[in-house]
């Protein structure tokens, strides 16, 4: 196989979850009083503790985080959000380990590196969010084109799939949902292919093998 997908041991991720929640919450510290306050919520793999990394590669596992800014008075842009919080993670994020912050469309980025053995141990990355009563979601995005910071909304999350993910935990078909999923990670070769789109294949056969 082109890949070896395993599982990251809870052991193994837990310590470096609490340093990156040290490090979010010298960041909430560093910006509560001048600039906004925000929360933060895991998502993905990290969300549904079902993190992996490639043993083949070098670029280890990662985290996944929605950063929820408290802003409602709009006093500032997303470009000064971003930037603000970039700043931020970059003053404290070299002391935990971590190198500044890499700047995409979608999110900031942090990485945990192994110089001498040229790899990445493990990363994060930071999606800023606000969120509206009504459920609806927007995030900063970078638009490469017009060189600008706009805030997107996000599709709304798939509740069936929610739902079903739910009913095969209850019914115990969960640890099959978890061989399938690296099964499908492995065999993938297709880099547009995401995780989010294995995980949502992997439910929904399962689904309907055994609840339909």
């Amino acid at each position: 196989m082109k890949h070896d997908f395993q599982y990251v041991p809870r052991s193994a991720y837990l310590p470096i979850k609490k340093e990156l929640e040290k490090l979010i919450n010298l960041v909430q510290d560093e910006l509560r009083d001048d600039y906004f306050t925000f929360s933060f919520t895991y998502v993905g793999s990290t969300h549904r503790k079902m993190i992996t990394r490639d043993v083949k590669g070098n670029t280890g596992y990662d985290f996944d985080v929605n950063i929820h800014v408290n802003d409602d008075d709009e006093n500032f842009s997303p470009e000064e959000i971003r930037r603000i919080l970039k700043k931020a993670f970059n003053k404290h994020s070299r002391a935990l380990g971590y190198d500044f912050c890499e700047d995409s469309t979608r999110v900031l980025t942090i990485k945990r590196k192994d110089i001498l053995g040229s790899r990445i141990l493990s990363s994060c990355d930071f999606a800023i969010v606000r969120d509206y009563n009504d459920g609806r979601q927007e995030a900063i995005r970078f638009n490469k084109n017009q060189k600008s910071y706009d805030w997107k909304y996000l599709p709304t999350s798939n509740s069936k799939l929610e739902e079903r993910a739910e009913n095969l935990k209850k019914n115990n078909y969960w640890d099959e949902v978890r061989e399938l999923y690296i099964y499908k990670k492995n065999l993938n070769d297709n880099p547009d292919k995401r995780s989010w789109s294995l995980y949502a294949e992997t439910i929904n056969e399962i689904y309907r093998k055994y609840c339909k």
